[in-house]
């Protein structure tokens, strides 16, 4: 059920660190599998820790998730099966998130007396608004894959079987584009949302003019003038 234990976050974040240095690498996809994208924490591990445990697992918990979130590239989560909990919030690191019509969705800590402690009360509520999400959190409850696209919570929803292909697919599509202004978009958007619009903007700007640096501005804006829009091939 892809348990989401401490090797396994641990093994999330040097990925997410790797992936982030790689210059081959510039699209990712997210995926547990054909039958379910992760099931949440492993609580039996989590039941034998006490205050003083958590309070120093805690972080590198949300350290873990938040390297994912940060890979300056186009990432999607491919969600087939359960995404609970801690699985919810790995999808709410994805730029992206494409769903199988099995799928089902949730934050269901409070059931244990607990909430999200890997983003879920922030990514969530980011995504789909304050009260969306103190309704998931404060019921627990699961949401199917149409509820979860009318929320906002995933983008799309597809045959189970074709869910990775479809992810892939995306990625791919953006694995041919100008790498940087990519990173450029994600990380004005990203900031942007986590600041206020004056600070935002003034992201947005330096980056912009910082693109006017790069072959890939050159390139695209030469394709347009001489063949029309779509037509440039990045490096």
């Amino acid at each position: 059920m892809n348990a989401l234990d401490v090797a396994t976050q641990d093994r999330l974040k040097e990925l997410a660190e790797e992936i982030t240095r790689r210059e081959d690498v510039r699209a990712v996809v997210i995926y547990g599998g054909e039958k379910v994208f992760a099931a949440g924490a492993d609580i039996k591990e989590m039941q034998v820790m006490d205050h003083a445990a958590m309070v120093l697992r805690a972080r590198a918990l949300q350290d873990s998730f938040t390297a994912v979130a940060r890979i300056p590239k186009p990432v999607v989560a491919a969600v087939t099966g359960y995404a609970l909990g801690g699985g919810c919030e790995l999808a709410l690191c994805a730029d992206y998130r494409i769903a199988g019509e099995n799928a089902k969705l949730g934050q269901p800590e409070i059931l244990l007396g607990l909430i999200p402690g890997a983003g879920g009360t922030q990514r969530l509520s980011r995504l789909i608004g304050p009260s969306k999400a103190k309704d998931l959190i404060f019921t627990g409850r699961q949401v199917k894959a149409d509820e979860a696209l009318a929320l906002g919570l995933v983008d799309r929803v597809v045959a189970p079987d074709q869910v990775y292909a479809e992810a892939y697919a995306w990625a791919a599509r953006l694995a041919q584009g100008p790498a940087i202004a990519l990173r450029a978009a994600k990380e004005s958007i990203d900031t942007g949302l986590e600041t206020d619009l004056e600070t935002g903007l003034a992201v947005e700007r330096n980056w912009f003019a910082g693109l006017f640096a790069t072959e890939d501005r050159e390139r695209g804006m030469r394709s347009f003038v001489e063949e029309g829009p779509g037509k440039a091939k990045f490096q």
